[in-house]
C-alpha cells in the first residue's frame, strides 16, 4: 500500500480585515451624513487623554469635522482632536478598536478585545481562537434624548463615555444591541 499523500501546507493567514472594515464603515457613515464613533480598548499602547478613559475604554468621534489629519491606516488610527478646548494627538492601534458605529442610528460593527499587547495580536497571527471571534454587526439603540450621549468631554472629539456597555435601566445613554 502506498502511504497517503502529505497534506498541503496551510495558506498564509494574510493581513487582518479589521482596518479595512473600519475604513469601510467610516466611509459609509460619512457618505450617509452620520457621525462615526469608535470604541477603543485602552492600555499602554494607546495614546488618548487618560482622564476620559473609563473601564479601560474610550469612545472617540472620528468624523472629519471633529478631527484634524485623520489617518485610518492598517496598523494605527491617528488624528488630532480637541478635548476640553486643548488639541491632543491621538494614536490608536487598529487592533484596539472594539467597535465602530454611527452615532445617529447605532449601526456598525464590534470586534474582539485584543488578547495580547499591540503589534502581536492573535487575530493577526491567525491563531485558532481568533477565528472564533469574527466581527459582529451591532445596532446602538438610541436613547430618548437626542443629541450627544451623556457626559461627553467638551470639544468636538467626543468620547469619554463608555457607550459600548449597556446602560442601567432608564439611563440616558444608548445601549448596544447585537443584530444577526
Amino acid at each position: 500500500m502506498n502511504p497517503p499523500p502529505p497534506a498541503p501546507p496551510a495558506p498564509p493567514a494574510g493581513s487582518s480585515t479589521r482596518p479595512y472594515l473600519i475604513r469601510a464603515l467610516h466611509d459609509w457613515c460619512t457618505d450617509n451624513g452620520f457621525t462615526p464613533y469608535i470604541a477603543v480598548y485602552v492600555d499602554a499602547s494607546v495614546q488618548v487623554p487618560m482622564e476620559y478613559v473609563k473601564n479601560n475604554e474610550i469612545v472617540l468621534n472620528v468624523s472629519f469635522d471633529a478631527t484634524s489629519g485623520l489617518r485610518l491606516g492598517n496598523d494605527f488610527i491617528e488624528f488630532r482632536a480637541r478635548f476640553g478646548g486643548v488639541a491632543r494627538d491621538i494614536v490608536v492601534p487598529v487592533d484596539h478598536v472594539i467597535a465602530i458605529y454611527a452615532r445617529e442610528n447605532g449601526q456598525g460593527m464590534t470586534f474582539p478585545i485584543p488578547s495580547e499587547p499591540s503589534g502581536s495580536s492573535a487575530e493577526e497571527e491567525g491563531a485558532p481562537e481568533a477565528a472564533a471571534h469574527s466581527p459582529s454587526p451591532l445596532k446602538l439603540a438610541p436613547s430618548s434624548a437626542q443629541g450627544e450621549p451623556e457626559a461627553p468631554p467638551p470639544g468636538p472629539a467626543g468620547g469619554g463615555e463608555d457607550a459600548p456597555s449597556p446602560p442601567p435601566a432608564g439611563g440616558g445613554r444608548p445601549a448596544l444591541k447585537r443584530i444577526k
